[in-house]
């Protein structure tokens, strides 16, 4: 998850919403994405900054089967990720909260594949500068986010062909 915000203008309405593990209100939008393993897009969605995590996993739930998923603490709903399997066989994998009753540490594997996910969000957020966006239209800022997801891919496409890591975009390309 990740919460973009555009500077407020006649015609691009931002949403404002309350971010309870950042203890602060924010107005935007949330990213939402889905990435492979080795920390390539797959899939993402936009929506208002007030919408819960929850609720993205509809879309999923039409666009994907037979997978797992490695989801934040704000997707931790038995109710979801139970209709989620039944449904379209999707497994999610949530880390639990420290305080929740028969808590249990998530596998090494899962977590060491969360980090990568985490990183590549910040690279988004620190080497694409993806939080900032002066967008005067929402489909300018949607033009805006799409281009520097897009990017990305291109820098990792650039890398995996010169047998190089994907993830590492501080590179020189020859």
């Amino acid at each position: 998850l990740l919460t973009v915000s555009a500077r407020k203008t006649s015609t691009l309405t931002l949403i404002k919403a309350i971010v309870p593990h950042k203890r602060c209100t924010t107005c935007g939008y949330k990213l939402h994405a889905i990435c492979s393993i080795e920390g390539v897009f797959s899939d993402f969605d936009l929506t208002k900054a007030s919408v819960h995590d929850i609720h993205y996993l509809k879309d999923v739930k039409l666009s994907h089967q037979n997978c797992v998923l490695l989801a934040d603490k704000g997707y931790l709903s038995r109710n979801y990720q139970l209709d989620l399997f039944e449904s379209n066989h999707i497994q999610m994998e949530v880390p639990m909260r420290m305080n929740q009753y028969d808590y249990k540490k998530q596998d090494f594997i899962f977590r060491k594949f969360r980090k990568r996910i985490e990183t590549l969000f910040s690279q988004l957020c620190d080497q694409f500068m993806i939080r900032r966006n002066y967008a005067k239209s929402f489909d300018g800022f949607k033009n805006r986010i799409l281009s520097k997801i897009m990017a990305l891919t291109m820098i990792q496409l650039i890398n995996k062909l010169n047998n190089r890591n994907i993830n590492n975009l501080k590179t020189c390309i020859d």
